[in-house]
């Protein structure tokens, strides 16, 4: 997805719904947050939620950026990677694992803990086919709490959302925002 502007204005950047973006965005606003400003309900949802999943978890960094930046590959969502590589970088991927959730098939194996390859797996089935197979799921569940695969699960379904939200409307990525 290369795009020049989004296929929408920005909306008014003034108000309790953009005063609440702000304040969950240090200050600022994204261009993701203009768009979403239309609908100050969705907008206002939409901050709850991605907030809660950024921040609000117990899922390890590592393993939320992981999943973030595999949804992104999955639904081709430029922003949504370039936005998140650098936190995924802080929250301790290496470089060999950022190429490697890039790839279409990444194999499980050397690169990856045995709780990130289950979490990989998981990521991909839910993202491809919705539809999450048995191993994969007893895989996530070997290292995961109950709160956790619910955090995992609605960190995926959420993260689609950004994607797909993004890349329909064409949000292209300026440096140095964050998605979600």
């Amino acid at each position: 997805m290369t795009a020049e502007a989004p296929r929408l204005p920005g909306a008014a950047e003034d108000g309790p719904t953009a005063e609440l973006l702000r304040a969950r965005r240090g200050g600022r606003l994204s261009d993701l947050d203009r768009l979403l400003l239309h609908s100050p309900p969705v907008a206002e949802g939409w901050n709850a939620l991605l907030g809660a999943l950024r921040t609000g978890t117990t899922l390890p960094p590592d393993l939320r950026e992981l999943v973030i930046l595999r949804v992104a590959v999955l639904n081709d969502a430029t922003f949504e990677w370039t936005a998140h590589e650098p936190i995924g970088r802080r929250a301790g991927l290496t470089d060999v694992q950022l190429q490697l959730l890039r790839l279409p098939h990444p194999a499980p194996g050397p690169g990856w803990s045995p709780v990130q390859a289950a979490v990989l797996a998981f990521t991909d089935a839910a993202t491809r086919e919705v539809t999450v197979p048995d191993a994969v799921f007893a895989a996530v569940r070997e290292h995961l709490d109950d709160r956790q695969v619910v955090e995992l699960t609605a960190l995926v379904a959420g993260y689609a959302m950004v994607s797909r939200f993004l890349v329909a409307l064409q949000v292209p990525a300026p440096d140095g925002e964050v998605a979600g």
